[in-house]
C-alpha cells in the first residue's frame, strides 16, 4: 500500500469556505431522499444556508435534522453528516450575513445576495463526522474527521480500504 499523506482538517476548511454551492441531502418522514444545492458560508465550523419555510428540504430538517452535505467535486471530495436547525435572526452571528453578502451576487443585479429571502429560515449545519480524499490519491488522501461533542476541532483517522485479496 501506498504512504498515507491524509488530508488537514485546514485544507478541508478551505475547501468548505470556498466552495460555491453545497448538495443537501435530506429525508422525508418517510424516509424519502432528498438532495438539492443552496448558496452557503462555511464560519465557525458550520454551514450556514436559508431555504425557503415550505420547501421540501425545509420540511423534511424541520420533520428530521440529520444531514449530509456534499460539495460539487467528486475529484476533491468533501462530506459531512450532522444536524441542521433553524437559527433566528437574533442569534444568528452578523459575520454569517457579511460573509453571504461578500460571496454572493444577485444575478439579475450584481448587487450583494442577503442570507435571508423574506421570511425564510437560516439553517445552521453542525457536523458530527466528516470526510475528503482527492481522486487521484484515494488510497493515500482518505481521511475522516469525527467532531467533539462539546465543540472544538475536529479529530482525524486514516480511512481505511480493504486490500484486493486476489
Amino acid at each position: 500500500m501506498s504512504e498515507r499523506i491524509g488530508i488537514s482538517w485546514a485544507e478541508m476548511r478551505v475547501r468548505l469556505a470556498g466552495a460555491r454551492s453545497y448538495w443537501v441531502c435530506t429525508a422525508s418522514p418517510a424516509g424519502l431522499p432528498h438532495a438539492m444545492p443552496v448558496w452557503g458560508v462555511w464560519l465557525d465550523e458550520r454551514l450556514w444556508f436559508s431555504t425557503g419555510a415550505g420547501t421540501v428540504k425545509a420540511r423534511n430538517l424541520t420533520a428530521n435534522p440529520r444531514v449530509s452535505v456534499h460539495l460539487e467535486s467528486a475529484a476533491e471530495v468533501v462530506s459531512l453528516s450532522g444536524t441542521a436547525a433553524v437559527v433566528p435572526a437574533a442569534a444568528r452571528p452578523a459575520e454569517v450575513d457579511a460573509a453571504y453578502a461578500v460571496k454572493y451576487a444577485l444575478p439579475g443585479t450584481g448587487e450583494p445576495a442577503t442570507i435571508v429571502i423574506g421570511s425564510s429560515p437560516v439553517f445552521a449545519v453542525t457536523p458530527r463526522r466528516a470526510c475528503g480524499w482527492f481522486e487521484g490519491a484515494f488510497e493515500q488522501s482518505m481521511t475522516r474527521w469525527h467532531f467533539p461533542e462539546g465543540g472544538g476541532e475536529p479529530v482525524a483517522e486514516a480511512m481505511s480500504y480493504p486490500e484486493d485479496p486476489a
